[in-house]
């Protein structure tokens, strides 16, 4: 058991609670707004977020807090959570069963824990620096899939693909040479299903820090490499994130930056 294990069961708690919110309102009508051309948001989120945080600020009140719904508590304190309340937000609006709470705790700026939640399967993930990474209590472990034609892999595509940098030319170079790439709409758990060995890789541009902060903790203890497209150690304020195996990182960062 790691320094952060009670940091890790009030994270766990709190996901799981607020899972069972987000499915109880899977099965009922929400009220959906537009934050942006196509980018929703739902009073789930909302709900779910503000679920989140009383928990854990009643837990670490002298805590910062960062999240998605325009949650910004930051004082400069030591320990940082960032989460995001509903992962998938697009999914839950349409009824597609894949989407989740992801809570990420840093320290002075390194990601030390992970706790990623989906209500709809059931499947708890949770890493701790220095403590491996967990599925519903089994160990995980990255793929040994040493090459990219023989990957499965996964990506999104951000909510202004209109614009410049939008992850098109890259999916089209990489599902021309990978045995198949999956865009299943929530980031948080595309990394724990890289974690899980499920994915070889995962790729994606202008991502926020809530999207990617647990998953990243997931993806290095299971044994993985996650970094941005230059190959530089992951920072999760970056938008770039590139994350495998390890086996076929360079050949995928060599994918993505081909010209």
């Amino acid at each position: 058991m790691g320094i952060y294990a009670e940091f890790l069961k009030t994270a766990k708690d709190a996901a799981v609670e607020a899972g069972a919110l987000l499915k109880t309102h899977y099965f009922q009508l929400n009220e959906i707004r537009f934050k942006g051309e196509i980018n929703l948001v739902t009073e789930t989120d909302l709900a779910s977020q503000a679920l989140l945080h009383d928990r854990l600020a009643a837990a670490y009140p002298g805590h910062d807090f960062l999240a998605e719904e325009g949650l910004q508590s930051l004082r400069g304190a030591e320990f940082r959570w960032v989460f995001d309340p509903l992962d998938g937000t697009t999914n839950f609006a349409h009824k597609l069963p894949f989407f989740c709470v992801s809570i990420g705790l840093e320290r002075r700026g390194e990601l030390v824990l992970g706790v990623v939640f989906n209500p709809m399967s059931g499947e708890l993930f949770w890493a701790e620096a220095g403590q491996g990474a967990f599925l519903n209590g089994t160990r995980l472990r990255v793929s040994s899939i040493p090459d990219v034609r023989q990957s499965l892999l996964a990506t999104g595509f951000s909510y202004d693909i209109r614009e410049t940098r939008c992850n098109i030319a890259q999916h089209e170079r990489v599902i021309l040479r990978a045995q198949g790439v999956r865009r299943c709409g929530s980031a948080a758990l595309d990394l724990c299903f890289v974690a899980a060995g499920r994915f070889d890789g995962f790729w994606e541009l202008k991502l926020s820090p809530w999207d990617t902060a647990a998953g990243a903790v997931l993806v290095r203890e299971a044994g993985g490499q996650i970094t941005d497209f230059l190959n530089c150690p992951v920072n999760i304020y970056h938008p770039e994130v590139c994350a495998s195996n390890g086996l076929i990182h360079n050949a995928l960062l060599g994918l993505l930056n081909e010209t």
